[in-house]
């Protein structure tokens, strides 16, 4: 028998409880009311029974007599993770747009934003229609699945299957989705698959091979992808996403943490099979700069191009601790490189040590996604200041037209798009030990930077299990800047009329850097025209060359467009201009 991980419901009004636990001795599935069914062990340590029940049931399993744990592959969660599970049918949902089939990748314009911060999945729903009238055509969601406590940013998740909660049920996640598309919005989800969180998390007591001895990540045991149930456990995760809830795509969190590079090609391969014909895009977060992974159909469709970002901020604010000061020699020179190239690490050492990165250039543009902000940037900073706050807004909007305007594919973090002023910061719901734990390791990692270094500085960062450092990370849409949202609109308007339809088959090909802070960027588009940016950041003009007579100037941000055909750009500026064949 082939076993899926969790409950599934069966015509004939029962429920087949599975779990793997092949350090247990004796499972039972105890249903709510305290009625209690012996799970029979089968090979590979599996556990599996056929049970009366119901969709609503609600479950826990007793492992050996003594430890009761929610499932780990529960759909749903009666009350938290601590709690119950509840059986669900996810076919039960009648969806509104059943044939849609996506949008193509090269058109995405991307919105992270924390469901938990807009109030959960229906209050986010009603926001929909205001972002596809920006021009968004993609919500990328932080991390959903269920996590301790009330508030969270996802990445400390614990069971990965069940939609937290603290955001609403799962039908009003699909009803979020179901409206994104009737809008033309695709919705990504964020997914964890290299670690769980510190609370909550049992399978160590049972399932011990879900973890690997000889391995450690900066959250403990790596995870041990070379055990097919293990593997089964978070491919059938993504295939879950993406078939019950119809989404369109996945972040992937981290998997410079994932040793097993397999396993990341086989749930590429499964989660497009789950798919169905529908348009799926797969992104990566990855330190190490695989460029072998981004292989479109065979791999990922891009990854986050954290090198275009750090070169960016290090622009935009002076900056040069940690990892800025990779970037803080020669921002502009590997700013270029990013936009001729992908990334800037293509096998250089960085400020560790450490090689880091493969050739790149080989991939076309939108194998990589563009920003100046995200949850990361922003929010692993020590008091998690926006680029509002830390840079000048006529520079800030430069380099935000750069990433909107440019091949890459772009993306915002919400509240970006109005100018946000308020912070987004770290935030947890521990309580006790663990509670203190995580507030000092907070301050901590922060005492090797100059602003934390002297003693008691480090009280300054905000405690992230008070409720107020949840409170102040609240984005204040309603004391927004309009000019920054006409700015954005402006952009994306540009965006989907002159590049979008043109991106498929462009290449980039040069990038040079003008001054210290400037540089002008060209590309082919597809239908041969010619895309090309001048962005200059510094204080001063700079001598450029003129655009050919058949240059169309579509944008310019800065001085203005006779200075700049008289081959001049003004300081904090950027002109767009196509030229077509």
């Amino acid at each position: 028998m082939t076993l899926q991980h969790g409950a599934m419901t069966l015509p004939d009004g029962k429920v087949r409880f599975s779990l793997w636990a092949p350090d247990a001795q004796r499972i039972e599935v105890e249903l709510g009311g305290g009625k209690r069914h012996d799970l029979e062990k089968i090979d590979d340590g599996w556990f599996s029974a056929e049970v009366p029940a119901i969709v609503g049931q609600t479950y826990r399993y007793r492992i050996d007599h003594d430890l009761l744990v929610a499932d780990p592959a529960s759909r749903d969660q009666a009350g938290g993770v601590e709690g119950e599970s509840r059986v669900v049918d996810p076919g039960a949902y009648r969806w509104l747009y059943p044939n849609w089939r996506g949008r193509p990748w090269h058109e995405a314009v991307i919105y992270e934003v924390h469901v938990g911060l807009f109030d959960g999945f229906s209050a986010l729903q009603g926001r929909l229609e205001e972002l596809a009238a920006l021009g968004i055509t993609a919500i990328e969601l932080m991390p959903l699945n269920a996590f301790p406590g009330r508030r969270n940013w996802g990445y400390d998740g614990v069971l990965p299957y069940a939609p937290s909660c603290a955001y609403g049920d799962p039908d009003n996640l699909r009803r979020l989705i179901d409206t994104a598309h009737g809008l033309g919005l695709m919705v990504f989800i964020d997914v964890v698959y290299n670690h769980f969180g510190p609370q909550g998390n049992y399978l160590g007591r049972y399932a011990s091979a879900f973890f690997r001895a000889d391995q450690q990540t900066p959250w403990g045991p790596a995870i041990d992808f070379r055990h097919p149930a293990v593997r089964e456990f978070f491919i059938g995760n993504a295939e879950m996403w993406v078939h019950e809830y119809r989404v369109d795509g996945l972040r992937i969190d981290a998997v410079h943490a994932i040793s097993d590079k397999g396993f990341l090609l086989e749930l590429a391969e499964r989660a497009r099979r789950a798919a169905e014909g529908r348009e799926l895009h797969l992104i990566l977060e990855n330190e190490h700069n695989e460029a072998s992974l981004l292989q479109g159909e065979r791999g990922f469709d891009a990854q986050w191009n954290d090198d275009l970002h750090h070169c960016l901020h290090v622009l935009l604010t002076g900056e040069d601790e940690a990892y800025y000061l990779d970037y803080s020699h020669t921002p502009i020179e590997q700013l270029c490189r990013c936009l001729r190239e992908g990334f800037a690490f293509q096998g250089e050492t960085d400020y560790r040590g450490i090689a880091r990165g493969e050739p790149s250039g080989q991939l076309r543009p939108q194998a990589f996604v563009a920003f100046l902000q995200n949850h990361d940037q922003v929010g692993n900073r020590a008091l998690g200041e926006r680029l509002t706050t830390l840079a000048r807004t006529d520079q800030l909007r430069a380099a935000n037209a750069l990433v909107l305007l440019g091949p890459m594919v772009p993306m915002l973090f919400m509240g970006e798009e109005w100018g946000e002023r308020q912070p987004f910061l770290f935030f947890t719901d521990y309580q006790g030990e663990l509670a203190r734990a995580v507030t000092e390791g907070r301050r901590e990692e922060f005492r090797c930077f100059s602003r934390f270094s002297s003693p008691g500085a480090a009280a300054w960062i905000p405690d992230p299990n008070d409720y107020q450092t949840y409170v102040a990370s609240r984005p204040r849409p309603e004391q927004g800047d309009d000019t920054w949202r006409a700015h954005c609109r402006q952009l994306l308007a540009l965006r989907q009329r002159w590049l979008t339809p043109h991106l498929p088959g462009n290449r980039a090909l040069d990038a040079q850097p003008l001054a210290e802070r400037a540089l002008s960027a060209k590309w082919r588009l597809g239908d041969g025209s010619l895309w090309r940016i001048d962005l200059n950041l510094g204080s001063d003009d700079v001598a450029i060359e003129p655009p050919g007579e058949g240059a169309q100037v579509l944008f310019c941000c800065g001085q203005g467009v006779a200075h700049y055909r008289h081959g001049w750009l003004g300081a904090a500026a950027l002109v767009a201009s196509l030229e077509t064949t």
